[in-house]
């Protein structure tokens, strides 16, 4: 590990040079490669460097409890050795973190798709309650929010929504959140006062850029026509709603929020080939289901991730057994604490040899 991290260095190093080089400063697609691995490098170094350094100054530490006949300096030299010392598991744990495999989708937007699943009504409302809510964290971030698509019910729900978060590091925050996730409270249209129970899937897809996903444009179909619901005046008189069927895959998205069947077009794009790009993905990891031993890391679909619990302000989160008693300040985007824990979870997995 240490030959491996010194090979690193010497790299970060002459990267540093090469980043100040006016001649590659002038070639901004050179520059903005080289930058980027710079950056990338950058906290492994610094945590490599902060792990020589703390390994110097317990050797120094030593050499001076050893050699010294000052009884003073002696004792200055062990308490200094035993906060090294102490210092150093910390040390190794975060050099240790930052050598794991990144996730090579983790600085990229995520597009988010919110279905209503069981509970009708009672669903669509809580789908929208989620979107709001991711739409809160995401502002906490800074992050930019965009509805691609969307289908409201007549109470002002969402029966499914699409859109995109883009902000570095969006994909790295969010891709806890796919999963079903499960309210259980009392619905505005129940007389008897009687706690319903409603679920909602999320699926949180790193957004495909042209170079991941391979699409040829001739297995696409094109359809357009008129679009339906709530939009505007103009909306339902033309023919600008677009649904696109890849015919490999069978996937088909549809966008009509747009007054422009262009935008449209484009939006159902960024869908489709987020979607096949999960696909492959799906694959991928397919091959290692038998050495999957947990969901944290990308979250199953099909299973129940989180119970928002209304009566007790109470919100579960099933993978890690967190409980926190704050349910409004969750739904209005503190989600810290949340994915903090299902990522300190992924990492300890990672480093205990198991695939997430």
């Amino acid at each position: 590990m240490f030959d491996r991290l010194a090979e690193l260095e010497t790299k970060f190093e002459e990267l540093s040079q090469a980043i100040s080089n006016p001649d590659v400063i002038a070639d901004q697609n050179r520059w903005r490669i080289l930058m980027k691995e710079h950056s990338d490098l950058s906290p492994i170094i610094e945590s490599y460097r902060d792990y020589k350094e703390t390994m110097q100054n317990i050797d120094d530490a030593k050499e001076m409890i050893e050699e010294s006949d000052d009884e003073e300096l002696r004792q200055l030299a062990k308490e200094e050795l035993k906060e090294n010392q102490d210092k150093l598991e910390e040390v190794t744990q975060n050099l240790k973190l930052q050598l794991l495999p990144k996730d090579p989708n983790d600085d990229k937007n995520v597009i988010v798709e919110i279905r209503g699943g069981a509970g009708g009504d009672e669903a669509a409302l809580f789908a929208y309650t989620l979107f709001r809510m991711y739409n809160h964290y995401a502002e906490g971030y800074r992050w930019k929010t965009e509805i691609l698509s969307a289908n409201e019910n007549e109470l002002g729900g969402f029966k499914e929504v699409a859109f995109m978060i883009q902000g570095r590091g969006a994909y790295s925050r969010l891709k806890y959140e796919s999963g079903v996730h499960r309210v259980q409270r009392i619905p505005v249209t129940e007389s008897g006062g009687r706690i319903h129970t409603s679920t909602v899937t999320v699926a949180v897809l790193p957004e495909a850029e042209d170079v991941d996903v391979q699409l040829d444009m001739n297995d696409v179909r094109v359809d357009v026509f008129r679009s339906s619901g709530n939009g505007g005046q103009s909306v339902n008189t033309t023919d600008s709603a677009v649904r696109l069927t890849h015919a490999p895959s069978g996937i088909v998205v549809s966008c009509q929020d747009e007054k422009s069947q262009l935008k449209n077009k484009d939006k159902a794009l960024k869908i489709l080939r987020a979607k096949l790009y999960d696909l492959e993905q799906s694959k991928q990891q397919a091959q290692l289901s038998a050495e999957r031993k947990s969901q944290v890391g990308t979250g199953d679909r099909s299973e129940r991730i989180r119970t928002y619990n209304y009566p007790q302000s109470r919100v579960t989160d099933h993978r890690v057994s967190l409980t926190l008693h704050k349910l409004e300040a969750v739904l209005n985007g503190d989600l810290s604490e949340i994915v903090d824990t299902l990522v300190t979870a992924d990492q300890a997995t990672k480093l205990g040899g198991e695939a997430v």
